[in-house]
């Protein structure tokens, strides 16, 4: 059976909480910590670590079901740690789940899965292979798909986020590609008034998940 090793005391106690089986804890009062960074390949395991089934990614078809679904879809992403973050705004802002690529791009590893304190664990994560096809068939589904792009001249405070919203981000070097930013109905920033060329991939994905998800309260009356 495969297993994989996650670490952290906030992890593990998602994991336990979540939708995949923990097959064993192990602690430093079993083991030295020289022996569960062995185990984990990380020194950041806070004393604790796990085996557990495999990530159980969710089908990109179910993540649009229903009336109304916020989704945030990465153009490779591929820092584990960027990954983790985004996911970890994305399920607090109460998102429907996160889409990312097949290839070249962070998958849901213990890395990740720490820097998202667990959060990967009840956040739907779905990967596709294509993912400018993908959001074409969210436009099929009814859904609105709005770009970030650090030179668009379109604010994302404009945006109706009412209803089925895809937000795309880009990876951490050059943002989306031109084939998914020509997927997307709309390219929106975020307006910098700082020195700093732009926010990167994590802090953006925040900034854009509760400005949709506040936006669209507003606009339903709540």
């Amino acid at each position: 059976m495969a297993t994989e090793v996650i670490y952290g005391r906030r992890p593990v106690a998602e994991a336990k909480r979540g939708r995949r089986r923990v097959l064993r804890v192990l602690t430093r009062e079993q083991h030295s910590e020289e022996e569960l960074e062995r185990r984990c390949g990380s020194p950041d395991h806070q004393g604790v670590i796990a085996e557990v089934e495999p990530y159980p990614y969710a089908d990109p078809t179910s993540l649009l079901a229903g009336g109304a679904a916020l989704v945030l879809a990465l153009d490779r992403v591929q820092d584990p740690r960027n990954l983790g973050a985004i996911c970890r705004s994305a399920e607090v802002a109460g998102a429907s789940g996160v889409v990312i690529p097949e290839r070249h791009s962070a998958g849901v590893t213990a890395a990740a899965c720490k820097a998202s304190a667990g959060a990967v664990e009840h956040l739907p994560v779905a990967r596709v292979r294509n993912l400018a096809d993908w959001l074409a068939g969210a436009k099929d589904a009814g859904a609105w798909v709005y770009g970030a792009d650090a030179g668009a001249e379109t604010s994302y405070t404009s945006i109706d986020y009412e209803g089925k919203v895809v937000l795309a981000l880009g990876g951490e070097e050059r943002g989306l590609r031109p084939r998914v930013a020509a997927a997307c109905d709309v390219l929106v920033s975020i307006p910098q008034r700082g020195k700093v060329g732009s926010l990167n991939v994590g802090a953006a994905a925040a900034v854009l998940l509760f400005a949709a998800r506040n936006l669209a309260e507003k606009g339903r009356g709540g």
